[in-house]
């Protein structure tokens, strides 16, 4: 419902009960921060709004008339709610900004955020955090709809309305057991063998399966096989390569330790491009703030040093 003409200025209605407490306009200014003129200029508006003198001027101060005292008697709740108001937005604001919603692919997620956070921890102490994981189409949709407050994604492409920035890269590695024909040192698969065979791979959404698809297409390979097996798990790919299942293609942030182990063989893919970025988003048009911009910058700092 729009405000009545009349009591659509309430800092002149502030002003005009400064002036009863105070006794003068001069005063009355000074507390709200205003010259003398302009206050006056304020109270005669005020006045021509209203359509009754509200002061008795002198020399030595102003006091209310009787309109005066009943319009500052009926103004009076409202300035106090209206600064209840701004307390309350003002509380608001602060609590968001002591708040921190994240979405993140699982390779960020798992193998990057905990450092970042760690020192957003350091910066912002007071700083609550809630962070989800899914893949990359899961985490794009949320920063969409304004579930979270930053996304970090994996994926080579982006939907309309995001806007984003680099914080690391990443390769994508083949792995196979041991025993997989890939394992030999004389055997390297083509990309065209790559397309027609069936991985351990990630759901559809997925950063690292849009990667992989994405560079067997950059070579020229349009007909690609249907995966053998889809877990949305990283530990899951991992596990099933190991059992022999199949290859897969992981993060190479993901795989240290079982190449360091010896249970998992990374095969050499030379005619593919499987580097990657990683990428904050938000949505467009909106400027980030308080943890969140600190998030970003922690993120592009290590990139940076790293």
């Amino acid at each position: 419902m729009p405000l009545p003409s009349r009591v659509t200025d309430l800092t002149s209605f502030d002003l005009l009960l400064s002036v009863a407490e105070l006794g003068s306009i001069g005063r009355a200014a000074k507390a709200h921060g205003i010259s003398q003129p302009a206050a006056s200029a304020r109270l005669r508006q005020l006045e021509r709004q209203v359509g009754v003198p509200l002061l008795e001027r002198a020399t030595r101060g102003a006091r209310l008339t009787t309109a005066g005292e009943l319009v500052a008697g009926w103004a009076l709740p409202v300035v106090e709610r209206a600064a209840d108001l701004e307390a309350g937005i003002a509380a608001l604001r602060a609590d968001r900004h002591t708040h921190l919603r994240i979405a993140a692919s699982l390779t960020v997620a798992e193998y990057l955020l905990p450092r970042w956070l760690i020192a957003l921890r350091a910066a912002d102490p007071d700083t609550v955090t809630a962070l989800s994981s899914g893949n990359s189409h899961e985490v794009a949709a949320q920063v969409l709809a304004g579930d979270v407050d930053l996304g970090f994604v994996e994926g080579p492409e982006l939907p309309p309305g995001l806007r984003a920035s680099d914080v690391a890269t990443d390769e994508l590695v083949l792995v196979v057991a041991p025993g997989h024909r890939w394992a030999s040192r004389r055997r390297r698969p083509r990309a065209a063998e790559l397309a027609g065979t069936p991985l351990v791979s990630r759901e559809p959404g997925s950063g690292t399966r849009q990667a992989w698809e994405w560079a067997l297409r950059a070579c020229g390979e349009t007909e690609l096989a249907a995966p053998l097996l889809e877990v949305s798990s990283t530990t899951a790919i991992k596990a099933a390569a190991i059992g022999g299942i199949g290859p897969a293609v992981l993060s190479a942030h993901a795989v240290v330790p079982e190449l360091d182990a010896g249970t998992l063989v990374r095969v050499p893919v030379p005619d593919l491009d499987l580097r990657r970025r990683l990428r904050a988003v938000w949505p467009s048009g909106q400027t980030l703030r308080g943890p969140a911009a600190d998030l970003l910058a922690i993120a592009l700092r290590s990139r940076t040093e790293g």
